[in-house]
């Protein structure tokens, strides 16, 4: 497996690797959700869910490491902040053919700020760096970080400078920056990603600051008009939520953001390619379809019998049918509603 190498992200012909990207989220971002998103882009940059250095060490390698090949270019995240362990882990991930290492610094739950990684890490620079390092060390691909622009409401563009300029110097050529504060006390998770306000004129001014570094940016980014606005100023985007609940976006981007011609792909087309991968999940690993089909709910969003689509893809009644059977049940709802 070739890693991924950094290319002029201004080049048409050969954009950055990072150029768009679907961002790690917990619980979502599994291997058949990006399944599910590699048949919608070819190009775009996929991310696992955080894995920490402790279910890496201590649990079941293949259960977490296992994807498709179907999947690349597709990174792990890693958590955690024990230099060796996370050598440990990168090398791991290395070996499972990940063309990709990202360092999280950028979570703010309190079960992860209890285990000293995540966006607390910031605090820290000279540890994060000493992470970077050991893991540069042991692997050839790219070791990247997902950070936020500050921690608490310290409002400081000095202290994210410091940061990135810190985590570079031990190796570390790419960031992928969550343009909000991470709020340590007193917000949740989902608060955290709202709250705190949106700067993304600091990102703007990393990359001014650090020309020489690849700058992604994340947070907030819901249309094709926006990604294209942030491209002026980054070298990447990073689209979260929005890439999972409305994943037919994805689509365009290989055409609008990659240079490809236009695919002729149809959300019938890539919904039935996913039944095909349900059945060879059950033969191979005893994959429900359920456990499949939860990603691509949003796949009809926005059409007519959405909606009632969505219901018959949820309905665990109906777990014993085919997916073939399941699909064809799901067409019929919306063909009901729209007749």
């Amino acid at each position: 497996m070739v890693g991924l190498i950094v290319r002029d992200p201004g080049s048409i012909s050969e954009p950055s690797p990072w150029r768009l990207s679907v961002a790690p989220m917990m619980d979502w971002t599994d291997r058949h959700c990006r399944y599910f998103h590699r048949l919608l882009s070819r190009h775009a940059l996929l991310y696992t869910e955080m894995m920490t250095t402790g279910a890496l060490i201590h649990g079941d390698v293949p259960r977490h490491l296992d994807f498709n090949g179907e999947e690349n270019p597709v990174a792990l995240q890693l958590g955690g902040s024990e230099p060796a362990e996370l050598a440990h882990c990168a090398k791991l991930g290395q070996q499972w053919g990940y063309d990709e290492i990202n360092l999280n610094c950028g979570c703010p739950s309190e079960r992860v700020q209890r285990g000293s990684f995540g966006a607390c890490l910031m605090a820290e620079p000279q540890l994060v760096a000493d992470c970077v390092k050991a893991m540069v060390d042991v692997v050839s691909i790219p070791v990247t970080v997902k950070h936020r622009i500050g921690i608490d409401k310290s409002e400081s563009y000095e202290f994210v400078r410091d940061f990135v300029g810190a985590v570079s110097d031990a190796g570390c050529k790419v960031f992928a920056v969550h343009a909000r504060n991470a709020w340590l006390k007193g917000l949740s998770p989902k608060e955290n990603r709202e709250v705190p306000p949106l700067r993304y004129e600091l990102v703007h001014r990393l990359k001014r600051d650090f020309p020489h570094l690849v700058i992604a940016v994340n947070g907030g980014i819901t249309t094709g008009d926006q990604v294209t606005q942030q491209l002026t100023h980054v070298d990447g985007v990073m689209i979260g939520r929005e890439a999972y609940h409305n994943p037919w976006w994805l689509a365009q981007w290989d055409a609008d953001f990659f240079g490809d011609a236009q695919r002729e792909i149809s959300r019938e087309s890539v919904e039935e390619e996913m039944t095909h991968y349900m059945v060879r999940e059950a033969a191979t690993h005893g994959t429900p379809w359920s456990a499949i089909a939860r990603h691509m709910l949003g796949l009809r969003n926005g059409l007519p019998g959405a909606r009632r689509w969505r219901q018959v893809w949820s309905d665990h009644k109906l777990k014993a049918l085919h997916p073939s059977a399941v699909m064809a049940l799901a067409h019929e709802s919306v063909v009901a509603v729209i007749s």
